[in-house]
């Protein structure tokens, strides 16, 4: 009797450990249900909010960002250069028509003064033909508009001018401290109309020639028959010399067009030297 009684209460400790294990198991699996189903209507959810039709909630990193910024203006360059006057004033093609631009916070040489036409091929060379960006500033009493050229390539051309030698930053108009240091560095390093010992600049030789008096700047010293000597230059800003024979061994490393020209020209207008490579015609 007594070993039957054990192996009954052995039996209902079996028993009872299975049916714990069973429901255990069952929770288990109850558990990793609700955990399914809880993923599947959260990525519902994200799904929806993404849509189209979920409205101001569905942009995107981009245009979120856009729409932060809806006065960002637009990068892309839309007005051509067809026309330079001279070293600070060019004509744009917009929308169909032609615009006078007159570079703001600079003054180039005038045409007829030291550097005049280099001034004018420096920014024919960096801006003819291209498509720029106008910044504007204002118009002047002429009807012009003032302001700031950008190359395509998201350089200034006011500040290329300066930085280069090839004008004076306007004072009297800007006080832009770049083209201020612009300037500096450009008479330390004698950039330009800066290898000049005495430049002119060019409001003191407008005001000069309005009053019918002399600018005073020093012309350069003709030699005899310069009036009819025929010379040859490299048209290149780069180039400060003319030639008294084609074949020059330095004219031929020219990459842009040769001038044929009197030495008068070469000297007063083009403010060149003579190229002692080949001085001997």
């Amino acid at each position: 009797m007594r070993k039957l009684t054990y192996h009954l209460l052995l039996f209902l400790t079996l028993c009872t450990a299975l049916a714990c294990k069973q429901s255990s198991r069952e929770e288990a699996q109850e558990q990793f249900r609700q955990r399914q189903q809880a993923v599947l209507e959260r990525d519902a959810e994200q799904q929806t909010s993404n849509s189209p039709e979920a409205g101001p909630s569905a942009a995107t990193p981009e245009t979120a960002a856009a729409e932060g910024n809806p006065s960002k203006p637009a990068t892309t360059a839309g007005d051509k250069v067809v026309g330079i006057k001279d070293g600070d004033t060019v004509e744009l093609l917009r929308n169909g028509k032609t615009e006078t631009v007159r570079l703001f916070g600079v003054d180039a040489p005038e045409k007829a003064q030291a550097y005049g036409q280099r001034a004018r091929q420096f920014t024919s060379d960096l801006a003819f033909g291209k498509n720029v960006r106008l910044i504007v500033n204002n118009t002047d009493r002429y009807g012009r508009t003032v302001g700031t050229i950008i190359l395509p390539d998201g350089r200034s051309l006011n500040e290329e001018l300066v930085r280069n030698g090839y004008a004076w930053h306007y004072k009297a108009y800007s006080n832009d401290l770049k083209l201020a240091n612009l300037e500096t560095d450009a008479r330390r390093y004698k950039r330009g109309l800066w290898q000049d010992a005495n430049p002119v600049a060019p409001w003191d030789y407008r005001k000069e020639k309005r009053s019918g008096g002399t600018a005073k700047e020093t012309p350069a010293p003709l030699p005899a028959g310069a009036a009819k000597r025929t010379v040859y230059i490299c048209n290149s800003t780069s180039s400060g010399v003319y030639h008294l024979t084609r074949d020059c061994h330095v004219l031929k490393r020219c990459k842009q067009e040769i001038l044929a020209i009197t030495e008068e020209a070469a000297i007063q207008v083009y403010d060149r030297r003579l190229d002692k490579a080949c001085s001997q015609p």
